[in-house]
C-alpha cells in the first residue's frame, strides 16, 4: 500500500503548485507539479527555492 502524502504550504506560481510534505524517512521535500489539462509535469527538490524556480522556469509543450 502506497504511503499517504499531506502536502501543506501550497504555493501556486502560474499553473504550477507547489507543495512541501515528509517523505517515508521524515525529510521535508517539495513537489513542483503543473495543473495545466495534459501536461503532466511534476518534480521532487530539497528545497523550496529550487521548486519556486522551476514553477517560474516552466514552460508547457501542450498547446
Amino acid at each position: 500500500m502506497p504511503a499517504r502524502i499531506n502536502f501543506r504550504s501550497l504555493l501556486e506560481i502560474g499553473p504550477v503548485q507547489i507543495g512541501n510534505y515528509r517523505d517515508r524517512n521524515g525529510r521535508t521535500k517539495d513537489a513542483a507539479v503543473c495543473t495545466a489539462d495534459s501536461c503532466g509535469w511534476s518534480s521532487d527538490y530539497s528545497s523550496s527555492t529550487a521548486a519556486q524556480l522551476a514553477a517560474r522556469s516552466h514552460r508547457c509543450r501542450v498547446s
